[in-house]
């Protein structure tokens, strides 16, 4: 039987996959990012469990790939979004990150506080 706090994390990764399969390939550009961060967030945070997201679409990094293209937009990958969550779950508090492995975005367990007062 999974333990109250393996529970947490497998809930992480729901949300996590949510995420970035539901917003992978969005067209994005500078102007959007800010919106389109707030939206994923949003969209997350309806999930049970799901305490705070918080999605920063890397403004710097869409324009330095806009610059060496000519369309007005690209399309959302990880590589343009740092992703940080913390979900909650029977007691327990996971906190996670997205982080670039080369060029493969990885899901990383911060921390896990099984008392969940931690917040």
């Amino acid at each position: 039987m999974p333990t109250d706090a393996e529970r947490a994390c497998f809930e992480a990764g729901i949300k996590f996959g949510s995420l970035y399969h539901q917003f992978a390939g969005t067209p994005v550009s500078p102007d959007s990012a800010e919106s389109l961060g707030r939206a994923m967030e949003a969209a997350i945070e309806n999930q049970p469990h799901c305490v705070d997201v918080d999605v920063a679409v890397r403004t710097d990094r869409i324009a330095a790939e806009l610059d060496a293209q000519s369309a007005d937009y690209t399309e959302l990958t990880g590589r343009f979004m740092d992703v940080g969550m913390r979900i909650e779950r029977a007691g327990v508090t996971v906190r996670t990150r997205m982080e670039m492995d080369g060029d493969y975005p990885t899901m990383q367990l911060v921390d896990v506080e099984p008392d969940g007062s931690n917040g």
